[in-house]
């Protein structure tokens, strides 16, 4: 896994208030994930306190935000941290960060594309592949949930896709 790939953990949704607070999206395990960090966008952003804001988001005030309009310019800004600022995973748990961009192969040898994104959709995680585009038609994608029996083993370099999950 690429250490310094520039995980998203929030974004910013809009101001809150008039003292620069903004109101934040948050991604991953929400409040938990975030709070541990202080710094945001390779130290463009400091964070000086946060707090739930009891809805699924977060209310932040950053160093660098004096006030609403300030805030409100910065709606839809993302706020990343270096993958090496994260903690460890425990065997078989993984970031979507590090699938993201993954080759994808079948469990029988065929390349399937590239992993596009990661999904939840209330029943576990489900990886998007993209397939290579076949002249003269656009590039299609299926997806796969990311359960053992159908992504029997992954690593830095490619994900395996069981070829009974495969979208032809």
């Amino acid at each position: 896994m690429e250490q310094d790939k520039p995980v998203t953990l929030a974004a910013i949704a809009g101001a809150h208030g008039v003292a620069g607070e903004v109101r934040l999206k948050l991604f991953g395990e929400g409040l938990a994930t975030f709070k541990p960090h202080k710094s945001f966008n390779n130290g463009a952003f400091n964070l000086k306190k946060v707090r739930d804001d009891n809805k699924g988001g977060a209310v932040a005030r950053f160093e660098e935000i004096p006030d609403r309009t300030a805030a409100e310019k910065l709606r839809g800004t993302v706020l990343t941290v270096p993958r090496s600022a994260l903690p460890p995973l425990a065997e078989g748990e993984y970031y979507h960060a590090d699938l993201l961009g993954l080759a994808a192969v079948s469990s029988t040898g065929e390349v399937l594309g590239e992993v596009i994104a990661v999904d939840d959709f209330g029943a576990g995680d489900v990886i998007e592949i993209k397939r290579p585009a076949v002249e003269g038609q656009k590039a299609k994608t299926f997806m796969v949930p990311m359960r053992a029996d159908a992504v029997p083993k992954w690593d830095a370099t490619h994900i395996v896709v069981n070829a009974d999950f495969v979208d032809e």
